[in-house]
């Protein structure tokens, strides 16, 4: 579905993009219901932090097994809302509950006292108070309990602003934190528009702010945090580099390639999207993408055997098209795709564009779809300086058969996360974030769970 606003109103229209066709109607919160919200949130979060760590877990071992249960029912939701093909969504509906197994698993030892010397001096992990969590569509469960579950397990709790998109799952999210009987108002969805955020920033119930969208919101949401004195994480674009030097394994870079490109039809701020292959084994590289790519089936998303799905909205296609009509425009190689195909839905086939360089808008733009840039450099010293060429720096990936070689070249990227011979993804136990317009902080693993705590110092001779 996409999401508009009634004009003059608060109501939420949701519109299936792969039919183009309405599907869901929810009313949005007036500003007067958002300040009762807050404060029943700010009231509910200090009798959760009062709990133990143990206690606190015992919601989440229920949220994952409603999770798994079901997945079917969820994955169908994002399939209808945001185009997401039902095999990949239910993929996330179980990374999601193995996030909730994780901290349950390990939050006690996360958020542990540190020793420090002289004395019995210690380090502290206390909750900061309510998170306000700012989230996209793109992967509409994941992105915000990848958040939720180390915030909320550290004692916080957490009001979500959902994309306008996804208000079916925000809803769905809030009526799986109620069933598995966390403390009530500790978790609660709002209903609002981009232009009450500032309101819910601004009110003191609200400590601190996770953003996780595009770089001009995430400059928006910094300017009223920073104003207030709140802290902020940010994950925003990327444009990551995905880079195959001629040492590597050709075919296996090749096939994950693929599908790092294309996984959740291309919508996805760590996809691999500039591939820049070392010019001896261009030729070969791209021609194993392309069998891979061509083998990928789009259709509808309720299909269990589709891979691509339509794009989120109608917009984001038409504005995705026109990125890879200026690239051509100035000189890239159209080898697969780049036409938007008749019919309903905002489809839009798997792209390959080669010769891709600086200044074209598949190299300095961040492309959210399945578009990947192909990218000729002359050897690893040129990959890296191409690699660097970006104002983002989310994640990359890094192809070679000589692993140390492979750590070399990630402590010369300028990015938040590097895989070697892998694709870039986030994991309950790898910190994730990036750094320059990629935004800054960091989710998951220790500093995703303390990233909205108070590390205090107590001192005691």
């Amino acid at each position: 579905m996409t999401s508009t606003q009634s004009e003059g109103s608060s109501v939420f229209v949701s519109v299936n993009p792969a039919t183009g066709t309405a599907v869901g109607t929810y009313p949005g919160h007036t500003d007067e219901e958002v300040r009762k919200i807050l404060e029943a949130v700010g009231v509910a979060q200090r009798n959760w932090a009062e709990l133990s760590v143990e206690d606190r877990a015992v919601p989440f071992r229920k949220i994952a097994a409603h999770l798994r249960a079901e997945a079917a029912e969820l994955s169908r939701l994002m399939a209808v809302e945001m185009g997401k093909p039902v095999a990949q969504g239910r993929a996330e509906i179980l990374k999601c509950a193995d996030n909730c197994d994780f901290y349950v698993l390990h939050a006690g030892s996360l958020l542990e006292d540190e020793s420090l010397k002289p004395g019995r001096s210690l380090l502290r992990y206390q909750p900061l108070g309510t998170v306000l969590a700012v989230m996209p569509w793109n992967f509409p469960f994941w992105q915000v309990l990848r958040a939720a579950v180390p915030i909320l397990m550290a004692g916080n709790a957490m009001v979500l602003k959902h994309a306008s998109n996804v208000m079916g799952a925000a809803v769905a999210i809030e009526m799986l934190m109620k069933d598995a009987g966390l403390l009530p108002d500790v978790f609660r969805t709002l209903r609002i528009t981009s232009g009450q955020v500032a309101g819910v920033i601004r009110h003191p119930v609200v400590a601190g702010v996770t953003l996780t969208g595009s770089e001009a919101a995430g400059r928006a949401v910094t300017e009223v945090a920073g104003a207030v004195l709140k802290p902020t994480v940010l994950e925003l674009g990327g444009s990551d580099p995905f880079i195959v030097l001629a040492d590597a394994d050709i075919p296996e870079a090749a096939r994950v390639g693929a599908w790092a490109r294309n996984q959740n039809s291309g919508q996805s701020c760590i996809a691999a999207k500039r591939f820049l292959v070392e010019e001896s084994v261009h030729d070969l590289f791209v021609g194993a993408l392309l069998e891979h790519v061509r083998t990928l089936r789009m259709g509808d998303p309720l299909d269990p055997e589709t891979e691509l799905g339509p794009l989120a909205r109608e917009d984001l296609r038409d504005d995705l098209h026109a990125q890879v009509v200026r690239s051509v425009e100035s000189g890239a190689t159209l080898l697969l795709g780049g036409e938007i195909p008749s019919g309903p839905g905002a489809y839009y086939p798997a792209t390959i564009l080669d010769d891709v360089v600086p200044g074209m808008a598949a190299f300095d733009e961040e492309t959210f779809g399945p578009v990947a840039a192909i990218v000729r450099v002359r050897d690893e010293a040129d990959a890296v300086r191409m690699a660097n060429l970006s104002r983002f720096g989310l994640g990359a990936s890094v192809w070679t058969g000589d692993l140390e070689r492979g750590d070399r070249i990630a402590s010369r990227i300028e990015s938040g996360m590097v895989f070697i011979n892998s694709m870039s993804r986030s994991d309950s136990w790898l910190p994730f974030g990036g750094i320059k317009a990629s935004g800054f902080g960091r989710e998951l693993w220790a500093p995703g769970i303390r990233s909205f705590t108070n590390a205090k110092t107590v001192y005691s001779e």
